[in-house]
């Protein structure tokens, strides 16, 4: 599965809306790609009336009365936490309010239960506006990184290299100052179209590597994704 898929259901945000207590159902969507194959510890609480929506309206027992959204919350982490296999857990929100409140972001964490106490991390989702992400590996956050320094060094290069004056005489020289007998962005745009690289796999000018896609990719990704972050905490 790439990094940079996501996943929506406009159909059940339209029907039920989106919260704390039901963004598992939401999550545990047959079509979601994200979610695992295996049988869950959430859907083995589900087929016994068990899940945070439930536990806010009837509470742990009968006569026992409605929970509160934060205490249906802990209430059904603990019940995960006398399961083992494969579980989603619901992290906290940032702001104690969105327990109570819809937010534009819910964190799951994908963990491995082998006891109460020990659980192995195996990845985070983000759910975004009702879009479902995968959190980036440190690996395609370096290759995001690596990617924009380099784009930005290449394009720093090219400026300079407009800028570059040679002579037999006194050799290689610099010029910042236009005094009207070169155009810079003519000079820019010939530079672009004879710069030729040398690489040692023989590619052709321009191409890249599916590795270098993929990088590309993960990083417009996570800008796209910070972006909406951003739009959400303004408003």
């Amino acid at each position: 599965m790439s990094e940079t898929a996501s996943f929506v259901d406009p159909v059940f945000l339209a029907r039920f809306g989106l919260s704390r207590a039901n963004v598992f159902d939401y999550f545990l969507h047959p079509l979601n790609p994200f979610r695992t194959k295996a049988n869950t510890s959430n859907e083995i609480l589900a087929m016994q009336g068990i899940g945070i929506g439930t536990l806010m309206q009837t509470g742990i027992g009968i006569g026992s009365g409605p929970l509160s959204p934060q205490a249906a919350e802990e209430e059904y982490s603990a019940a995960l936490s006398r399961l083992t296999g494969e579980q989603y857990e619901l992290l906290p929100p940032a702001d104690p309010a969105h327990y109570w409140q819809p937010s534009p972001l819910y964190t799951i964490r994908h963990v491995l239960r082998t006891n109460p106490t020990s659980v192995k991390v195996l990845g985070i989702y983000y759910v975004l506006e009702g879009v479902i992400y995968k959190a980036p590996t440190v690996r395609s956050l370096m290759k995001a990184n690596e990617s924009r320094t380099l784009e930005g060094l290449s394009e720093a290069c090219d400026v300079l290299s407009v800028c570059s004056r040679y002579q037999p005489s006194t050799g290689y020289t610099w010029k910042f100052e236009d005094d009207g007998e070169d155009d810079p962005v003519s000079l820019l745009k010939l530079s672009k179209r004879n710069k030729r690289r040398r690489v040692l796999d023989n590619r052709r000018p321009g191409e890249r590597t599916d590795e270098e896609e993929e990088g590309i990719r993960a990083s417009e990704a996570i800008d796209r994704i910070l972006l909406r972050l951003n739009k959400s905490a303004s408003t």
